[in-house]
């Protein structure tokens, strides 16, 4: 029984091996998922502020600018 109980042993630390690789690298590829959200996240916020930088300079009053230089 020793040899049955000692290759359920190997068979046990042979999964654990697995299941630590596989572990690494799900945990390798969340954090770079993370890494690539925060970059999408930056670059949403500046496209945000650009946004409304545009939509401010194309809301300026009419009368706010000075006349054409023909009057």
């Amino acid at each position: 029984m020793s040899g049955s109980l000692e290759e359920r042993l190997t068979e046990l630390e042979v999964r654990l091996s697995y299941v630590d690789h596989t572990m690494a690298v799900l945990n390798d590829t969340v954090a770079a998922h993370d890494r690539h959200l925060y970059e999408l996240r930056m670059l949403m916020e500046r496209l945000r502020s650009e946004l409304v930088a545009v939509r401010g300079s194309l809301a300026q009053d009419a009368h706010d600018e000075p006349p054409p230089p023909h009057y």
